[in-house]
């Protein structure tokens, strides 16, 4: 399991924020923990599949996509804010994040 500290969080946010600016052809400026990546953005659910597969491999992280969809159908992510604090609970817990249920 993955430790969190206040960089982590700030690298998560800014990688989150540069990586849907990117994909939804936004100014960075316009894009707050508030915005909803679909709404907003015009964004869908598969950018955070992709999102989350570039944090596997920079964080080394040993967890399974089915495990992360399961528990994304029970805890839903739609604004930048729950993205980047789901991206961290699975660099924190990876596999076990179903075990927080």
């Amino acid at each position: 399991m993955g430790k969190i500290t206040n960089e982590t969080r700030d690298e998560v946010k800014r990688v989150v924020v540069s990586f849907f600016a990117e994909e939804c052809e936004s100014d960075e400026s316009e894009i707050n923990e508030d915005t909803n990546v679909i709404r907003d953005l015009e964004g869908d659910s598969l950018m955070f599949l992709e999102l989350l597969e570039m944090f596997k491999k920079k964080y080394s992280l040993d967890i399974e996509l089915k495990t992360i969809g399961k528990y994304v159908v029970k805890h839903p992510v739609e604004t930048i804010r729950q993205i980047i604090d789901m991206t961290l609970l699975i660099i924190q817990y990876e596999n076990k994040i179903s075990e927080l249920d």
